[in-house]
């Protein structure tokens, strides 16, 4: 509104160029447009409107044009109302409220009745005199209409609430123990009207309440006292007579800001009628299940037109589907798809006529497999004959369809089917085997072709400018180099992960107390995750031990943290649990994983949740719902390799706009945890060596040994090198006496594995370190290491190269 003023010509106003303006009408216009209050100022003898941001929307459709126009143009509809309310402020030089003043504004092209707040007050001159008008109001329109809503809801609720006597209402105020409670409510509690309407202790209103139900009941009260939570409790009351009757009482405590209660009201009904019906049928529900479970067919019934609404058990336990879901007419989903339309027609004939319902037809057993049943149905008529219900009966007759097909067919051609069948069985394995094979290529190749390209391509991108730079004698190469090497780490990890997925990674499995290495995690989770996702381990009294990588597994639980916290965005709470378990042979059958005792590990989330269909592909390699550049699509899958080839189990359970928990389930070891290595004492720089420190490089392919011998040599080391197995004898044979070997595995002529044997022969307190790119290899066997194995994988940077040639000969 400023830059509006300052944008008016006012030489063409009674008020003249803004420069010359009175101090009185700059200082209160300064104050006007300072504010946040919706203020408008009426200045002259012409009452020229200025106002400030917050009171345009009172203009409404006449702002802007309303700016410095006199008020009886802007105001024509209402003038009559306000004018006589100006004058009298410059008339006698008093200012006054109004409260509620209703103005009939014309507002999109209609009068509306509105309401007002607002004031008037005089401004002065240096003479005493009134130049103006100071006003400030708000609408309160919407307030009174609600506050009128709220009488005639309140005048209705009392209307509906006085044409029943079963339903009463209270008021509790808590810090007196008074309650207020209607005519209605004292009559069913058999408390004196006069006592209800004028006050009561809550006690007062228990005397009838059945000493049996009385605990609960106060417990309850006690709870919605404590926590604010809603009130809903239902108990019997005892009459004088001795007669017992149901009530239900619902209601909310209202809390102070620091907890303290203060009000509790709520209603009470009288359900005596209902409960007797519900416990009456109740009784007669478990009669008929009693009855219809009690028999081997399979019961159904259907409304008159057919519609399913009833079962018994033994058709859930023969088909196998969830409770309800074959309800209406999804029944003819179990049928076989060659008898369904026959099916349908037998059903649509019975009930246009009310013939018996008999038929024979295949349904999916739990198996899987479809049996032959014959299904029955007959209607139940009323007095009239008009039908009211259809209850039907389904006969498993496989055994008795067989028999029949056998006695019907030869011998020769029951043997040609057989053979015929298992030759189309074994063609369609075959073919479906080979399409999930093609798809699973195609999808991994695709992913890794992606995102190699992506790191060659800033490799490869650096190492261009790095040359050019250095070319040109520049030194200032620095973050070429750094982007190099992130690329190659990232390539590195990205291998790492495929080989988790294929159950390709080397594992270095030992005894793990799971309790232990997560409550260890606790800070790192927690720093990780950040100030938003509160952190809670629970972890089970007396839980079993297991035998696993402990780096695999710390990853794992890392990376499952990290996912529920990128399924929090704002917020929420992550908890890490632990408990023993035990997978069924059913569970275990239907979930491709070794039946018995397992240590479960859950990483649950207050997320977002996964649909169906997320959670079906969650374990694809390279699937993720992450943004581009947020996640690889490994993480999930390096897991699920991770487990598997730890012979264990992972299973997602999610629900959306819940959250997700993914528990990972790894074999009881039966043992103690070994202690822990204790590393003080060692002196040495970790990651350093000395000249006296001789290693003996064994790698065929040049690039590779190269980089090894200069960053051996780099961290201080004495370093020979060898290009295969047999020259590395040879130079032991001749006299040479390395503290470690340092051999690649998989080598032409002889491996790795077979050098370091005979090495060993000639030396047998020879350390041994291996460093291999294919996992199939000599040292490791089901994709764990052999017992006192080191291995480096393929490819190391310089600080994994020094710290691994440290472990091992610190050792």
């Amino acid at each position: 509104m400023a830059s509006r003023i300052r944008a008016v010509d006012w030489n063409t106003t009674s008020l003249g160029p803004i420069e010359d303006w009175p101090i009185e009408l700059q200082t209160t216009l300064a104050l006007c447009l300072n504010t946040d209050l919706p203020t408008a100022i009426y200045w002259g003898d012409e009452m020229r409107l200025l106002y400030n941001d917050a009171w345009s929307p009172i203009a409404g459709e006449k702002h802007p044009w309303a700016l410095g126009r006199p008020a009886s143009t802007v105001w024509a509809d209402i003038w009559d109302i306000i004018k006589p309310q100006l004058m009298a402020v410059v008339e006698t030089g008093k200012g006054f409220r109004v409260a509620d003043q209703m103005l009939p504004m014309l507002r999109g092209g209609r009068v509306q009745h509105t309401h007002w707040d607002y004031s008037f007050a005089p401004i002065f001159s240096a003479e005493g005199r009134v130049v103006g008008v100071f006003n400030q109001g708000t609408e309160t329109t919407a307030r009174l209409s609600a506050q009128r809503a709220l009488r005639a809801s309140e005048e209705r609720l009392e209307y509906a609430l006085g044409a029943s006597e079963t339903v009463g209402t209270w008021d509790w105020d808590i810090p007196n123990d008074s309650v207020v409670a209607d005519a209605r409510f004292a009559k069913i509690y058999g408390v004196e009207r006069s006592v209800a309407a004028s006050g009561a202790p809550i006690g007062a209103f228990f005397r009838l309440v059945h000493p049996d139900d009385l605990p609960a009941l106060q417990s309850a009260i006690d709870e919605a006292l404590k926590t604010g939570t809603i009130f809903s409790q239902e108990y019997r009351l005892v009459d004088a007579d001795g007669s017992v009757r149901w009530v239900t009482a619902q209601g909310r405590v209202t809390l102070a800001p620091d907890g303290t209660p203060l009000r509790f009201p709520g209603v009470s009904f009288d359900i005596t009628d209902r409960r007797v019906v519900e416990i009456a049928l109740r009784e007669s529900e478990e009669r008929f299940r009693a009855i219809t479970n009690s028999i081997d067919q399979m019961i159904w019934a259907t409304q008159p037109d057919g519609h399913h609404d009833y079962y018994n058990q033994r058709w859930y336990d023969f088909t196998g589907v969830p409770q309800g879901s074959t309800d209406g007419e999804e029944w003819n989903g179990v049928f076989h798809p060659d008898d369904q339309d026959r099916a349908w027609s037998t059903w649509r004939r019975s009930l246009v006529t009310g013939e018996p319902y008999h038929i024979e037809y295949r349904l999916r057993h739990r198996s899987g497999n479809y049996r032959w049943v014959l299904g029955r149905a007959q209607p139940v008529r009323k007095e009239d004959g008009e039908i009211s219900r259809w209850f039907g009966t389904c006969t498993d007759i496989q055994d008795i369809v067989d028999a029949r097909d056998i006695l019907s067919k030869s011998r020769e051609q029951l043997a040609r089917e057989v053979e015929e069948r298992t030759a189309k069985l074994v063609d369609a394995q075959d073919q479906l085997r080979q399409a999930q094979k093609m798809e699973a290529v195609g999808q991994l190749t695709g992913g890794i072709a992606h995102d190699f390209n992506n790191m060659l391509a800033v490799i490869l991108g650096s190492i261009s400018l790095l040359e050019k730079r250095l070319a040109r004698g520049e030194v200032d190469v620095g973050r070429y180099i750094e982007a190099a090497k992130d690329g190659a780490t990232r390539a590195a990890s990205l291998t790492h992960r495929l080989l988790a997925f294929s159950r390709r990674q080397p594992l270095q499995p030992e005894v793990i107390d799971p309790n232990r290495m997560i409550a260890g995690m606790s800070e790192l989770l927690t720093r990780t995750l950040g100030e938003h996702v509160s952190v809670e381990t629970v972890l089970a009294a007396g839980l079993w031990k297991v035998y696993a990588d402990s780096s695999q597994l710390e990853n794992a639980i890392l990376n499952l943290a990290v996912n529920g916290r990128d399924a929090m965005p704002r917020g929420g709470n992550l908890t890490v649990e632990t408990a023993n378990s035990y997978l069924s042979d059913e569970y275990a059958q239907d979930n491709a994983v070794a039946a018995g005792q397992y240590v479960m590990i859950a990483v649950s989330d207050t997320g977002t949740g996964m649909t169906p269909e997320v959670m079906a592909k969650a374990f694809d390699p390279f699937f993720t719902t992450k943004e581009v550049g947020k996640g690889s699509g490994l993480g999930l899958s390096q897991i699920f390799g991770f487990v598997r080839q730890s012979s264990g189990h992972v299973k997602i359970y999610s629900e959306e706009g819940v959250g997700s928990s993914i528990k990972i389930y790894l074999p009881r070891h039966h043992g103690e945890v070994e202690a822990p290595v204790n590393t003080q004492g060692v002196v040495k720089q970790p990651g350093r060596g000395s000249v006296s420190e001789t290693i003996l490089v064994v790698e065929d392919d040049q690039r590779v040994r190269v980089f090894s011998t200069e960053a051996l040599r780099e961290l201080g080391y004495t370093v020979v090198e060898a290009a295969s197995g047999e020259q590395a004898l040879t130079l032991i044979r001749a006299g040479l006496k390395p503290t470690l070997l340092f051999t690649d595995v998989v080598m032409p002529g002889m491996t790795g594995r077979e050098l370091a044997d005979a090495a060993k022969v000639l030396m047998p307190e020879l350390n041994i370190l291996y460093t291999t790119g294919y996992t199939r290899n000599a040292v490791v066997h089901n994709g764990v290491l052999e017992g006192g194995t080191h291995l480096l994988q393929k490819p190391f940077s310089l600080d994994q190269l020094a710290d691994k040639i440290r472990k091992v000969l610190d050792q």
